[in-house]
């Protein structure tokens, strides 16, 4: 049975401690809301185009033409394929950040939608709805920009999904010129309820490092295992040596993981090959703890190799740091978020990762979560799966949530 149901529309905004919600900070949210509504048929069959069109990391250039062509105000190019637009506001100064991401998921769609794709990507993380109640609200602040607290940069970041990270890239390079003075952003999630708000203080998201493992061992006939060292041997006992000594090596009340999603050896049933290979990640809040799973891994795999007469190679990408959500800002979203249809879910946090934690380099973050369980048609389904299709309703959810969070931020300016 649903948890909950639509939320209902924006209520007037009530008075806020620390004056958040005096003058014209609830004229300015209040005002955002209802250009919004306007925006939102515009957004829906935005997504849709989108939703039907996916491009991979990096290789967004029809999803930049599609947006930019829908922007009120001219947009530069960023990273390669992204987008930045910044709706001015009276008092000029340092503007809030607006982040949507770009990329699909090299996943073949099995939604059925009317608008679904037909290619091998899929828009199965809900970049399809970010885009486009980013796109609503950089359109409903541009109507409303003789009244803006602080100036809104929507920021459109290619490939979240892969490496190299477009969010790493702008912060090195177009947004760090920027230099906002916060930067905020919404992800959909199919195990919140419908209607609710996720936005909590301190680290919400892990770290995540990728590792392999490639175990060099000496090749024979299956039929004379005592000629080989078997580097399969070596890497199931390594994988299994792994998992075990996460659990020996992490505090069991800091949150890390770690996982092994592709492993890969040999070409047929009677020959002990030269080499395996293991893929995995590494997620931890503590920077301590990511340092020691790093080092765990090395330690591990040269071990368990050695142990079995073979040799292992270990290469470890550095991935996104945790992502810390500024205190203020998420109090006072959580505060807002009535204002906005939106009840304030309970805490909230997990090993997942988004390189959205790059931007922590150059300004205050905030990232909220919105919640799809119970929506209106919505079939469960986790993210990044083919048959994930948020609901319509989930656009003016996301840019209702955007909204709120801008004022959260610019109420800091």
């Amino acid at each position: 049975m649903a948890r909950s149901t639509e939320p209902d529309p924006p209520a007037p905004l009530a008075p806020v401690a620390g004056g958040v919600g005096d003058g014209a900070q609830a004229d300015l949210l209040g005002g955002l809301l209802a250009a919004l509504e306007l925006e939102l048929p515009g957004a829906v069959a935005l997504r849709r185009r989108l939703h039907a069109a996916p491009e991979l990391a990096h290789a967004e250039r029809e999803t930049a033409r599609a947006l930019a062509a829908e922007l009120p105000i001219p947009a530069e190019s960023a990273a390669g394929t992204g987008l930045l637009a910044r709706v001015e506001a009276p008092a000029g100064g340092r503007a809030i950040g607006v982040r949507a991401e770009m990329d699909a998921l090299p996943l073949s769609e099995r939604t059925g939608a009317p608008f679904a794709a037909t290619g091998e990507a899929m828009h199965a993380c809900g970049h399809d709805v970010h885009m486009a109640a980013l796109v609503a609200l950089a359109r409903a602040a541009h109507a409303l920009r003789s009244r803006l607290a602080a100036p809104l940069l929507a920021i459109f970041q290619p490939s979240e999904e892969a490496y190299p990270s477009g969010a790493e890239q702008l912060a090195a390079r177009e947004l760090a010129a920027h230099a906002p003075a916060a930067i905020v952003a919404v992800h959909v999630h199919p195990e919140l309820p419908w209607g609710e708000l996720a936005i909590d203080a301190g680290v919400v998201n892990a770290s995540c490092d990728a590792f392999e493992i490639a175990v060099q061992g000496e090749p024979a006939h299956g039929a004379y295992p005592h000629r080989a060292r078997d580097p399969v041997l070596a890497l199931s006992q390594l994988v299994l040596a792994l998992h075990a000594q996460l659990g020996r090596r992490i505090d069991p009340l800091h949150p890390a993981s770690l996982s092994v999603g592709v492993l890969a050896a040999g070409s047929a049933e009677n020959v002990i090959p030269a080499e395996a290979r293991a893929r995995g990640a590494l997620r931890a809040y503590r920077t301590g703890d990511r340092q020691a799973l790093r080092g765990m891994v090395e330690e591990v795999a040269h071990g368990i190799a050695a142990a079995h007469g073979c040799r292992a190679v270990v290469q470890l990408t550095a991935g996104e740091p945790a992502l810390e959500n500024d205190a203020a800002i998420a109090a006072r979203a959580r505060r807002l978020a009535p204002a906005a249809g939106l009840r304030a879910a309970g805490a909230w946090r997990s090993c997942g990762s988004d390189d959205f934690a790059f931007f922590g380099s150059l300004a205050p973050l905030a990232m909220a979560f919105v919640g799809l369980d119970g929506a209106p048609g919505f079939a469960p389904r986790p993210l990044h799966h083919p048959e994930l299709l948020p609901p319509e309703e989930a656009v003016g959810a996301v840019a209702r949530a955007l909204a709120l969070l801008y004022v959260a931020a610019a109420t800091e300016l």
